[in-house]
């Protein structure tokens, strides 16, 4: 194992409970950023992987967690109450583990869970959430619902979306973020799904992608730490 790959870790929830974590601290770490999986794929998802390693190589350190459905290898989420759970216990290891500045979010379901999170009651040392393809519907189920609890968060917010999100329409999604303030950022990948993948003949690459948040996430990350 390099110096920088992910080094596996056990979180603890409760007495009873724990779950899986991949930590991957980088050299110089200046902010840390606390990322929870989306609902089919777990941690090592390829795209989570890799834009952790890319954050590595920007002086962002990550943690990486399981929700403990997908540690058991069940495809059907937690109920929402255990996943806010699992976000606070998620962030508190990640502050244990780093004195860097936090901020904390994650891919589709991940994020979801971590702003629902946050707006109920706000996770300690956190500066500021970063979404990955924020889930603001299902997908053909056009609605804004899903983003009633996002005008209770009180700190920076990140959007980080595809144009061709299936489940956040733009024409819903952009008057949501705007409605939020000066303190959410809207940041749109063209021709990106909800994967964040393109194809061929839009004349991009995943990987430019890829590189694209990697920067946008770690330039945001930037401002809020100074």
């Amino acid at each position: 194992m390099s110096q920088n790959a992910a080094k596996p870790i056990r979180i603890t929830i409760d007495t009873n409970t724990s779950v899986s974590g991949l930590w991957q601290e980088a050299p110089r770490s200046k902010a840390c950023y606390a990322v929870a999986h989306g609902a089919g794929a777990g941690m090592e998802q390829p795209f989570l992987v890799s834009l952790a390693a890319e954050l590595a190589t920007r002086q962002v350190s990550t943690l990486r967690y399981q929700f403990p459905y997908m540690d058991r290898g069940s495809k059907r989420p937690d109920p929402p109450g255990l996943c806010h759970t699992v976000v606070r216990a998620a962030v508190a290891e990640a502050a244990r583990r780093s004195p860097a500045p936090l901020v904390a979010g994650g891919r589709s379901f991940g994020g979801r869970m971590t702003s629902q999170a946050q707006a109920e009651n706000p996770l300690p040392g956190v500066l500021g959430l970063a979404f990955l393809a924020f889930p603001l519907h299902p997908a053909k189920q056009p609605s804004i619902t899903r983003a009633d609890h996002l005008s209770g968060v009180q700190i920076p917010m990140l959007f980080l979306q595809g144009t061709r999100d299936a489940l956040a329409e733009l024409e819903l999604l952009e008057p949501v973020v705007a409605k939020l303030g000066k303190g959410a950022t809207l940041k749109l990948f063209e021709h990106a799904d909800h994967s964040f993948h393109v194809s061929a003949r839009s004349g991009r690459s995943d990987a430019d992608i890829l590189m694209e948040t990697a920067d946008t996430l770690a330039s945001w990350i930037g401002t809020l730490t100074g």
